[in-house]
């Protein structure tokens, strides 16, 4: 058989006994190349079989086979001696690189092992947090420097062998040690908790706990890991922010969120009674002996009304800028106040002024169970507004119905600027009568919102500060209403009157708005009447001169016929003036006096009105008394309305006054 031949036979009986890593084409080569050489070298080619990894149990077997027919005995029986002679080798080979591999992975892992050892220790060391390693029965096996400078000692070797409960504070090494056993059970696996240590020295310091634990190779716990961090620092200062949250910077008494956390405590149905108290002109001591006086005066006051809650069991906050709140149980209110406006009247000397103050004090006596704390000291506040309306050292008690008739006036005057964005206040017109002849002397216009009138609206927005900005709006669509009047009617349309409220009379910009609605609308000055407010005219201001001096004709609203008011009409150039009274009855002993009171105005040579007037008789009788002129005898009308009189009026009014 020729070489080849057997060489493919020999691949084909050879592979399935065992893994060789080459392709048939490169091991029926190489089996070829080694049938050239068997039978000089059966050695060499046994060699080359164990490199080849025919080395399978069936391999020897498989060669000798396809072989033998064509090889004598002793050349095969040479090649089966060094095969196995190669098979040893080859084994011998295998187990030193399972050795070598063996001894160079054992030196990794110790390598690894030192240096993991090496880094845990610097860790360990170097650490910021106290580290101690503690048996199961608490004795500590390692701690680092850090733990003992916390508890007082010079290095961790001298926490070695210690009990690290002798370190908790007594109190908590109950808590401490089921938390601990909890961790060593497994039922959790570690916990955190804010504590109270003992420094060797006996000084507590607060620390944060974290604790865990160390296991076997077998997984089971050995040791405890507690890990310790100082926060006395950090402890004082949230003890510091915590007051500073709780408590007034100045006088050091609670402050009004406190309080109110309190007073919460205290609505369980017990009765109570809440005082807020006002310091009376303390504005006079801040404004006159300066902030720091008033500073110093606060701090006096904040003492005398601690003392005095101390006594009476109750409990005193700083709620405001000059403003202070107690909370007793109930008692005698009428004591109390008295007992309070004692305490604070006492003179004291403060930057050697000798000062005593008084209070108006707000009460809420005995409130439902059901109220909260933030209504509670809503209505406090309440009784206090209306004690200070009262004048100084006044008190006044919480009346739920006052106080729910004067909410629902403050509810409409904080929807007021809504109202007014949405159109919902309307100016109309009401017309000024002559008493004498009867006749329309012109329109007063005035501001309507819902069922309110236009003094009513008026005195919201003065509330809200919207009087300013609602006067310059009424004044400019006025002027404007009434120039369209005067385009399309001529002489028959109404002189435009306009009564200005007490902070649009004394604004310094009042002078430059008419001025402006003037050129803005078209309208002669002389088809302009203004009405300032009396009160705001005895207090100095020129804005009625300066009209004058304008073109305006002006009249004085409010008055009410006192000495100031008379002397003012020999000062200010003013056409009328204009009150609000009863109508006088010829039989009333008032009538010669309001009689004689006209009669002196007419002196100055001028005019005379009443508004809201809205019957026929009081209008006879304001004409029996001398009176010139009247508002209110009839309806107020929109502008439309008006127009439309104007339109189908039968005969042209006379001239406007």
């Amino acid at each position: 058989m020729e070489l080849p031949e057997l060489a493919a036979r020999w691949m084909h009986a050879l592979t399935p006994t065992a893994y060789i890593p080459l392709s048939h084409a490169e091991i029926e080569q190489a089996l070829l190349d080694s049938l050239r050489e068997l039978p000089g070298s059966p050695e060499s080619v046994a060699y080359r079989l164990v490199s080849l990894h025919a080395t399978g149990p069936d391999s020897l077997r498989a060669t000798i086979e396809v072989l033998s027919p064509a090889f004598e005995l002793p050349v095969l029986a040479r090649m089966a001696s060094a095969y196995a002679q190669a098979m040893r080798m080859d084994a011998f080979d295998q187990q030193e690189e399972i050795k070598v591999a063996i001894v160079r992975a054992k030196q990794r892992v110790e390598r690894t092992l030192m240096v993991s050892q090496a880094r845990f220790q610097e860790v360990f060391d170097s650490a910021a947090l106290g580290i101690a390693i503690t048996d199961f029965t608490g004795r500590c096996v390692q701690a680092n420097d850090a733990l003992a400078e916390i508890v007082g000692l010079e290095s961790g070797a001298d926490v070695n062998d210690r009990d690290l409960r002798d370190f908790y504070h007594p109190e908590d090494v109950a808590a401490l040690g089921a938390s601990y056993r909890k961790v060593q059970e497994g039922h959790v696996d570690r916990f955190r908790d804010q504590r109270k240590l003992i420094r060797v020295d006996g000084e507590p310091v607060w620390v944060h706990l974290a604790v865990s634990v160390l296991r076997d190779a077998d997984g089971e716990p050995t040791h405890h890991v507690t890990m310790v961090e100082d926060i006395s620092e950090l402890h004082l200062l949230q003890r510091s922010l915590d007051h500073q949250l709780l408590h007034d910077s100045l006088t050091g008494l609670s402050n009004r969120q406190h309080f109110i956390s309190q007073v919460e405590r205290q609505l369980d149905g017990r009765p109570i009674t809440l005082y807020h108290l006002g310091l009376d002109a303390f504005s006079v001591v801040n404004n006159g002996l300066g902030q720091e006086t008033g500073d110093k005066l606060l701090k006096i006051v904040a003492t005398r009304l601690g003392r005095f809650a101390a006594e009476k069991g109750a409990m005193v906050a700083r709620v405001g800028g000059d403003e202070f709140a107690i909370l007793v149980a109930s008692d005698t209110v009428t004591s109390t106040v008295e007992e309070i406006q004692e305490v604070l009247g006492e003179p004291t000397f403060v930057d050697d002024h000798g000062i005593a103050l008084s209070a108006s004090i707000g009460v809420v006596d005995r409130p439902p169970a059901f109220v909260t704390a933030a209504e509670l000291m809503r209505c406090a506040n309440s009784a206090l507004r209306q004690a200070k309306a009262r004048g100084k050292r006044q008190w006044a008690l919480h009346d739920p119905h006052d106080d729910a008739r004067r909410r629902g006036k403050y509810a409409l005057a904080a929807s007021m600027p809504g109202a007014w964005e949405h159109g919902e206040i309307e100016i109309v017109y009401a017309p000024v009568h002559d008493l004498e002849t009867s006749e329309v002397l012109g329109a007063v216009a005035r501001l309507h919102w819902d069922d309110l009138s236009h003094n009513d609206t008026m005195a919201l927005a003065d509330s809200t500060g919207l009087s300013l900005p609602i006067g310059r709006w009424l004044l400019r669509e006025a002027c404007a209403q009434a120039a369209r009047w005067v385009a399309e009617f001529g002489d028959r349309a109404p002189t435009l009157h306009i009564a200005l409220g007490a902070l649009q009379s004394r604004d310094e910009d009042l002078v430059a708005d008419v001025k402006r609605a003037l050129d803005e609308t078209g309208l002669p000055a002389e088809r302009l009447r203004i009405s300032l407010d009396i009160a705001s005219v005895l207090a100095g201001d020129d804005n009625a001169v300066v009209l004058h001096d304008n073109g305006i004709v002006t009249a004085l609203d409010g008055f009410h016929g006192g000495h100031d008011e008379l002397a003012v009409l020999t000062e200010v150039p003013v056409r009328s003036v204009i009150t609000r009274a009863p109508a006088p009855s010829p039989d009333s002993p008032l009538y010669q006096a309001m009689r004689a009171l006209i009669a002196t105005v007419h002196g100055f040579g001028v005019r005379f009105g009443v508004d809201e007037v809205h019957t026929l008789a009081d209008a006879e009788h304001w004409r029996q008394a001398g009176a010139d002129g009247v508002i209110g005898l009839l309806p107020a009308l929109t502008a439309a309305e008006v127009t439309e009189l104007l339109t189908t009026a039968a005969s042209p009014p006379p001239a406007a006054s």
